[in-house]
């Protein structure tokens, strides 16, 4: 079993910056896809970045130049820089891992954007 836990959320001001963590069990972390997922009152959940496990990243237009996905495969942890950050960036973001057709969430963390 996988078990992945986020930290770093919290209240920050329009034009903060938060660096979200997420630390995964498990010595297959390496072969994993990682991702970074929000979900915002009253909306779906979606992508923000994800990295694969050669290390090429994807963001969401939303996000793109604001944001930085990164992973340490020797810590099992995978990162999510957010800087320029805005009040429409407020969701619980969570961290997922995938193994071909598994995948695992952690429980998430909130942040908030508001002065």
């Amino acid at each position: 079993q996988v078990q992945l836990v986020e930290s770093g959320g919290g209240l920050v001001q329009p034009g903060g910056s938060l660096r979200l963590s997420c630390a995964a069990s498990g010595s297959s972390f390496s072969s994993a896809a990682m991702g970074w997922y929000r979900q915002a009152p009253g909306k779906q959940r979606e992508l923000v970045a994800d990295i694969l496990r050669d290390g090429m990243t994807n963001y969401s237009d939303s996000v793109k130049g604001r944001f930085t996905i990164s992973r340490d495969n020797t810590k099992n942890t995978v990162t999510l820089q957010m800087n320029s950050l805005k009040p429409e960036d407020t969701a619980v973001y969570s961290c997922s891992a995938r193994w071909g057709y598994r995948r695992y969430w952690g429980q998430g963390t909130q942040v908030t954007v508001s002065s």
